[in-house]
């Protein structure tokens, strides 16, 4: 029976089918030989011999689930062409072919997850799932009430008015403040345009949560596999059996 390419290399455990498709524009698969460009291919992944950057499609695969608290200066992605630092290289001794799960902008640190579960990314990252993802943000200026409020009420951004946000103000310094801003939103760079949209410009934004995963004590660059505790909280968190 014959499926969507990209849906065979998600249940591959390539990389969510959002990336799979990106993979498949990028000329980077092949069907029996041949780059396929064309998101409407359909193969059958039991006859039809598929290769993605020339390595086979096996078929459903072990999944790993590893978290990660990422440095700033990395990117999340496997590769880059521009020949910068990617967050793939910081996973030494991990030999399966894993890709991050959502993003996590460069000049921001804390927690990333990577996994081959091509289903759960997707899943994480959909927004009709209601993955909360909490950040702990240091932003120029003394916050007032009234911006703490509007930040949780949403703002109005050139891309439309954001959801509700949970807001902890956790410390106010004289040029400074320290808030805990939790969004169930996957918006490109939204935690430091919502942050800008209210006149305080981020200095630092480090994620702490996705979901039931904390990042906890895990140091700066350093990875761990996921417990069974842990992978079981994040698997009921998005109904997946």
């Amino acid at each position: 029976m014959k499926e969507r390419l990209q849906k065979v290399m998600a249940h591959g455990g390539v990389a969510s089918r959002r990336q799979s498709e990106q993979l498949i524009l990028a000329g980077k698969v092949k069907v029996n030989g041949h780059v396929v460009t064309e998101l409407g291919t359909k193969v059958d992944p039991k006859t039809d011999h598929i290769t993605v950057d020339g390595k086979p499609l096996q078929g459903k695969e072990q999944h790993v689930y590893y978290i990660l608290n990422k440095p700033r200066g990395y990117i999340t992605t496997a590769a880059d062409e521009r020949g910068r630092k990617t967050v793939i290289q910081l996973l030494n001794g991990v030999s399966e072919r894993v890709y991050p799960v959502g993003r996590l902008d460069y000049d921001s640190d804390g927690l990333l997850l990577l996994t081959n579960d091509g289903e759960l990314t997707q899943r994480v990252i959909h927004p009709s799932y209601h993955m909360r993802k909490v950040y702990v943000v240091k932003v120029k200026g003394v916050i007032t009430d009234e911006t703490v409020q509007q930040l949780r009420e949403g703002v109005e951004l050139e891309d439309g008015m954001t959801n509700s946000a949970y807001v902890e103000v956790l410390l106010r310094e004289k040029k400074a403040s320290l808030l805990r801003i939790g969004i169930h939103e996957g918006r490109n760079r939204q935690i430091r345009r919502m942050c800008n949209a209210v006149g305080h410009e981020v200095i630092r934004l480090t994620r702490t949560q996705v979901g039931p995963i904390t990042l906890g004590k895990l140091e700066t660059g350093q990875f761990r596999a996921l417990t069974h505790q842990e992978l079981g909280k994040l698997h009921q968190a998005v109904r997946k059996n």
